[in-house]
Formats: C-alpha cells, sequence, structure tokens
C-alpha cells in the first residue's frame, strides 16, 4: 500500500475500491452508499419530508404502533442498528425504554460521533456504543452482545442489494448472530408503478441533486473532474425484477479524469451509469431470501395500505446447504 492509500481514512479507501470497479465495467455503477455524505444526507432527509416519497414516513408509522410489540417479540434489551446514520426510526424503539444498550454502526466516523453525543443527552440512561464501519465489511468489528441481540436494518435499504448480494448479505448476518439474537428488518412493498416513480423522481428534483451527489463525493474524495451538470437524473421501475433503477445519464461524450486513482473514464452521448437499484418485495420474497440465509420469519406488519412491511426473523435452527 503506497502512501497516499494508507493515509485514506476506511470510508475513502471503500469508496476508491468501488470507483475503480464499477466505473472500469462495460455498463458503469456505482453503490449508493456513497451518496450520503453530509451533503448527501442532509439531501436525503429533505427527501424524506416530501410528499412523494413514501417509505420513511409509513415505516415510521408502523413502529409507533408495534415497537412495544416487537422489541416484546425479540425479548433483548440490546440493539445493534446497520447504517444507524441519525437514528431517527430507531428512536422509536428507543423511546419504550426497553432498550439497555444500542450499538449504532455508520461508515461516517464524524456523523457517528454526533448521533452519539444526541443519544446520550436525549437517553441518560442507555449505554450507546458507536461502531464505525462499512455494514457490508465490518461485522467482524462488532463487539460482543451482553445479552440476545436485536439486529436493525432499516429504511429498505436491503433492497440495495442485488438478489444474490442481498442472500449473501443476509447469510452473514445469520452467520454471526446468536441462536437467541433477532433480525428486524424494514422491506419496501410492491405497489402502483406511479406512486413508486413519483418517490424517486420528485417535482423539486430534490432527488436529481442527490442521484449527482455521489459525483461530488468523488470529485472532493478522490481528485474527480465529474461535471455534474454534465448528468442527468434517470429513475423508472423494471417490471420484470420488481426494483426501481436510478442512473445518470451523460449528455454529452466526454471524459473525466479522477486523480487518486490516475483514472480517465469515457461516456458516450445518452450513456448511463447505474447509482441504485431499489428492490420492492412481496413477503413470498422475503420469506425465500430468509430461507436461503438460514434464517426464519418470526414476524410480519406492514402498514394499513400494505406498502412498507417491517419483519421479525431468527436463525433457523439447520442453515440450508448451498452446494
Amino acid at each position: 500500500m503506497d502512501a497516499a492509500v494508507a493515509q485514506r481514512t476506511p470510508a475513502q479507501r471503500t469508496l476508491a475500491d468501488d470507483v475503480l470497479d464499477g466505473l472500469t465495467r462495460p455498463f458503469k455503477e456505482l453503490p449508493p452508499k456513497h451518496f450520503y455524505d453530509a451533503r448527501g444526507s442532509a439531501l436525503f432527509e429533505a427527501i424524506c419530508e416530501l410528499p412523494e416519497y413514501y417509505p420513511t414516513r409509513t415505516e415510521r408509522e408502523i413502529l409507533h404502533a408495534h415497537a412495544a410489540r416487537i422489541l416484546d417479540a425479540a425479548a433483548t434489551p440490546e440493539v445493534f442498528e446497520l447504517g444507524a446514520g441519525a437514528a431517527t426510526k430507531t428512536r422509536v424503539l428507543l423511546d419504550t425504554g426497553r432498550v439497555k444498550r444500542y450499538l449504532p454502526q455508520d461508515v461516517s466516523e464524524t456523523a457517528l460521533a454526533d448521533t452519539a453525543a444526541t443519544l446520550r443527552a436525549e437517553y441518560p440512561r442507555l449505554e450507546v456504543v458507536p461502531v464505525t464501519g462499512d455494514f457490508e465489511q465490518d461485522l467482524d468489528r462488532v463487539p460482543p452482545a451482553e445479552a440476545p441481540r436485536l439486529i436493525v436494518f432499516l429504511g429498505g435499504t436491503i433492497g440495495n442489494f442485488l438478489p444474490g448480494a442481498r442472500r449473501t448479505f443476509l447469510r452473514g448476518l445469520a452467520a454471526a448472530m446468536g441462536p437467541q439474537d433477532a433480525l428486524l428488518l424494514g422491506t419496501d412493498l410492491v405497489k402502483d408503478v406511479d406512486v413508486l416513480e413519483a418517490a424517486y423522481d420528485d417535482a423539486a428534483g430534490v432527488t436529481a441533486e442527490f442521484n449527482r451527489n455521489v459525483l461530488h463525493v468523488i470529485n472532493r474524495d478522490l481528485g474527480g473532474e465529474f461535471d455534474v451538470h454534465l448528468f442527468e437524473h434517470v429513475a423508472f421501475f423494471d417490471p420484470r425484477h420488481e426494483w426501481i433503477e436510478m442512473r445518470l445519464r451523460s449528455r454529452r461524450a466526454h471524459t473525466v479524469h479522477i486523480a487518486d486513482l490516475d483514472l480517465h473514464v469515457s461516456f458516450e452521448r445518452g450513456e448511463e451509469m447505474r447509482t441504485e437499484i431499489s428492490a420492492k418485495f412481496r413477503r413470498s420474497r422475503v420469506e425465500a431470501d430468509y430461507a436461503a440465509a438460514g434464517l426464519r420469519l418470526e414476524r410480519w406488519v406492514t402498514d394499513p395500505r400494505g406498502w412498507f412491511a417491517l419483519s421479525l426473523a431468527r436463525p433457523a435452527a439447520v442453515v440450508p446447504n448451498e452446494s
């Protein structure tokens, strides 16, 4: 590892690897986790307040209605949250007073420190143990459980994984869980296409700016020279895969230099780069993914419209043979 690489933060090293891999493929793509620097997180908070964007408020409604019963079913005073961010929705669980130890994980050490300080002030009896790391790669950095643990993965973020990667990720979670641990998973459900597409292509253009933020991140952290105005936001529902795709489309042919990677990336006019998939689920798909990962569905709750679901799962008695 050269000196420049060694001086990068873990988040910057992950970004560098993902950019080098994703922008040298025949069909270019970048993972959506790199939207979320401070600017991107602020944009996403704004998206959550838009009338078109139903997932956040719908998931929060389910949590308000079922938090106590979920924690009773999980039978644990310890919560570990993947990709916690500001822990906005998790506060619904914390407000019950039943959680004694909370471990928020996030890739941004600064944001995580701010979240931990805020929570300690708001919940003085709560033990807060921040865990810096990438939820795809750093489960081995999580401190040992002091009690049966509830792993929380909200926001429908599981839908950002391609199907094979999703099952691999869930299998990794299952392998890290103790026999009494549980997983609380948020999944967005299949619904009317107009509702889905509006949620990812709002009239105010906030999601478009959020989508282009990944280019700002590359410019700042890797010495990229993207002209972000040369890319337009694209979002559509793929009915065959039952997922939303977000892409950035090049307005004209041009080449981008990324100094830290010594990389030149050429774009044709109209060429699209995928920045996110957001799978929409049916209960049968969630159960199948759980079964493939060695987990069993224990509880399933939705909002009255059936737009979003929270499910509670535990390790199955026998892990499926993958051979």
